[in-house]
């Protein structure tokens, strides 16, 4: 199964960063990991190339959760989740990616602090630690689902 993470993100907001890090983690094991920071566009020319199994999206996502909390969240929170990230119209860039892949999923990380600064929030960073630890082993499944996110 060929499996591809994309994080987004900017590392010069604090936990807005976490997508990169979780991404620059997956980068020696068999996901195809893209840091592609704040413009998710970048993302969609490998997506189209390596035409993934399965796409997992990870960014921070304000959900009103306690910091660190992180969520499967359905693709109808594409726009929520990722819409200060980048310049093009999202529905236009994930329906691109989207097509690309067979399975896509995102990941939202509730962020702590967001404020300008480099390095996650210790909750953020915990968390991302455990979300790495469950790519790596292929647990999506233990992942809760945050249905009402949207």
């Amino acid at each position: 199964m060929k499996r591809m993470l994309i994080g987004v993100g900017n590392r010069l907001s604090h936990d807005d960063g976490v997508g990169p890090v979780v991404a620059q983690a997956l980068a020696d094991s068999d996901w195809i990991a893209i840091d592609c920071g704040t413009s998710l566009e970048n993302a969609t020319g490998i997506v189209s190339r390596e035409q993934p199994d399965l796409l997992v999206i990870v960014d921070a996502a304000t959900m009103g959760k306690k910091p660190g909390e992180f969520f499967l969240l359905p693709l109808a929170a594409k726009d929520r989740m990722l819409a200060s990230t980048h310049g093009l119209p999202l529905s236009f860039v994930l329906g691109n990616i989207e097509s690309s892949a067979k399975e896509t999923v995102l990941i939202g990380i509730q962020p702590e602090d967001m404020s300008f600064g480099e390095g996650l929030t210790e909750p953020v960073e915990a968390s991302a630690q455990v979300l790495i630890s469950l790519l790596r082993h292929s647990h999506l499944e233990n992942i809760p689902k945050h249905e009402s996110y949207v």
